[in-house]
């Protein structure tokens, strides 16, 4: 079990800090450009403009696109493997449905994977002593 933990260990902070560097920098270098922002059709946008921290088209913005593309395809793929090694230390260390499904949502939500990490270390650390 100890591998288990090892790996969603570093999983969860691998993804953790991608889903941070994604969402804080490379989603407001890329979009906050003052543009219409999730539009549906013509003149439905659920933000008719957001904020103008970079011109449309500046190497910043540009920047901000690429990064949010290629860190969002990487941390896409290194969730699921952060999936599979949550779930596979879940059956493991003998989780409840609950807990097991929280730990697995909170990788979705920036910095809330940290402290799903020390939730779930602490919880093996506890349930078996003899891994500390």
């Amino acid at each position: 079990m100890r591998k288990n933990l090892t790996a969603y260990r570093v999983m969860a902070f691998v993804v953790g800090v991608l889903l941070v560097i994604l969402f804080f920098v490379g989603v407001p270098l890329g979009s906050f450009d003052g543009t219409e922002m999730w539009c549906l059709e013509e003149g439905r946008c659920a933000f008719d403009s957001t904020p103008t921290w970079f011109l449309p088209g500046s190497d910043v913005q540009h920047f901000g696109e690429l990064l949010t593309e290629y860190l969002g395809v990487a941390h896409g793929w290194l969730y699921m493997l952060f999936l599979i090694s949550a779930f596979l230390l879940s059956r493991r260390a003998g989780w409840d449905l609950p807990f097991t499904l929280v730990t697995l949502v909170c990788g979705t939500v920036p910095v809330l994977s940290f402290w799903a990490e020390h939730r779930a270390t602490r919880r093996v650390r506890a349930d078996h002593p003899d891994l500390v």
